[in-house]
């Protein structure tokens, strides 16, 4: 991020520029909307500039502007429309200690100024350094027209009310109060009966949630897929929105993790395989201690929570509190890898069924079926499987299956850093050996090379 977006006071703060055509003009017409006092310096200002002069809604100097016009000022705009002119004028605004933007050059200018949607007092900025602004364009355009033109208003008249609204506890108890008012009963009440009603809906409002029974806490169990963010659920995106506290696997992504609410508390609660791990008794005293205090935990789960997620324990300490829970499922690893080689888990005539197995256990190293996987055409997901990997080799070579068996290692599934490593079962313990990050070993099945050859869409590296 090149640009930190802020919010500036500029309340009777004085906003400096320097031009008069229409560069100048469409600048005018945003900073007019603000608290600031503006000051234009033009030789021959535009119709307009003049007219907002006489009306009183900025200074007028007619004449270029010159040493000591800056001092003091917050901004300075450069909007004389000649690079000599707007590089002469920004050295004397920054010598004099403003901040400094040039129209249309964004490598000289200290700050940008976004494309804004106005719903005073909501307003919303939207910039992309200069690379896209028809981009920026559409999204305004699209904000607008979602956004309703009360909205602001109602703002306005939650703002006034804020005092009587602290009797409410903090946390997520208040803020449902205000998502009640914002998204429902305030919306409702203005188009029914105008500003009087909006008023009116938060006593109305106010009384009914200091009435409620005090909040009881609820879990959401939420996969957050393989890694990439684009890949949640709705439902889970939702869920992290609304979240007070996230309790976290180590296999979540910092990608992912951002999309929880601002305000939410982040505990990570990561496992590590033959590792340091938190134990499971702990992670289920926590989400419970934190749903009795009444807060909307979200258990965060890389991947699918169902799929070797230790998700029935979690959910029978849960239930035994007496709180409510659901489960919000995810994309599973092996989903998202066989994606990435481009394959299916099953294939009419090669496999009517697969295998998800775990390489390890609680007493370590797990066992299985080997005889049926050694089977020529069956297909196998295999979690957690990189340090058993000579073990789960041994295995199957003991039972018949064929050295020249296609295995293939995802890692990083989905993820920028994703490697496939493609071999068999007779060299599968070396190959895995070189493998650092969470992978995804698949037993019968081999990469469609022809298919990555061509998918632009993320960074992959093949392992022979």
């Amino acid at each position: 991020m090149q640009h930190f977006p802020i919010f500036l006071n500029v309340q009777n703060a004085r906003i400096v520029l320097s031009g008069g055509g229409e560069a100048a003009l469409a600048k005018l017409r945003l900073l007019l909307k603000t608290e600031a006092r503006v000051e234009v310096f033009a030789t021959e200002p535009a119709a307009e500039i003049n007219r907002w002069a006489d009306q009183g809604r900025l200074a007028l100097t007619r004449r270029a502007l010159t040493s000591g016009d800056v001092a003091g000022a917050a901004l300075f705009y450069a909007a004389d429309e000649d690079s000599n002119e707007d590089a002469r004028t920004a050295a004397i605004a920054r010598t004099e200690g403003a901040l400094v933007n040039i129209v249309d050059n964004l490598e000289d200018s200290s700050f940008i100024t976004p494309a804004i949607v106005d719903r005073d007092p909501v307003t919303v900025a939207i910039g992309t350094e200069g690379a896209a602004p028809v981009l920026a364009r559409a999204i305004k355009a699209d904000l607008e027209a979602r956004l309703s033109p009360s909205l602001g208003l109602l703002a306005r008249i939650g703002k006034a009310f804020r005092p009587l609204a602290e009797k409410l506890p903090m946390g997520r108890k208040r803020r449902d109060f205000w998502a009640d008012y914002y998204f429902d009963a305030g919306p409702r009440a203005f188009d029914a009966e105008g500003i009087d009603g909006a008023e009116a809906a938060l006593d109305r409002l106010l009384n009914r949630h200091l009435g409620a029974e005090a909040q009881v806490g609820h879990v959401d169990f939420v996969g957050a897929g393989p890694g990439d963010p684009e890949l949640l659920t709705l439902k889970a995106r939702n869920a992290l929105d609304r979240a007070d506290v996230v309790i976290h696997d180590r296999l979540v992504t910092a990608e992912v993790l951002e999309l929880a609410r601002r305000e939410a508390v982040l505990v990570d609660v990561g496992k590590t395989g033959f590792g340091p791990s938190t134990p499971q008794d702990r992670i289920n005293a926590l989400i419970v201690e934190h749903g009795l205090k009444g807060a909307h935990v979200v258990r965060l789960k890389s991947g699918d929570p169902t799929v070797f997620g230790r998700l029935d324990e979690e959910v029978e300490a849960v239930a035994a509190a007496g709180l409510g829970w659901r489960i919000v499922p995810g994309i599973t690893a092996a989903s998202a890898a066989v994606a990435g080689i481009g394959q299916s888990l099953t294939k009419r005539g090669r496999n009517g069924s697969v295998r998800f197995l775990t390489g390890h256990d609680m007493q370590g190293f797990a066992e299985h079926d080997w005889a049926a996987l050694a089977r020529a055409g069956e297909v196998a997901a295999i979690y957690m499987g990189k340090k058993s990997a000579r073990f789960i080799q041994g295995r199957l070579m003991m039972h018949g299956a064929a050295p020249d068996t296609p295995v293939t290692a995802v890692e990083n599934a989905s993820q920028p850093g994703q490697r496939i490593h493609a071999t068999s079962i007779a060299d599968m313990a070396r190959v895995m050996a070189d493998v650092s990050g969470p992978a995804l070993t698949f037993i019968g099945l081999s990469p469609r090379y022809a298919m990555l050859a061509v998918e632009p869409s993320a960074p992959k590296e093949i392992a022979l």
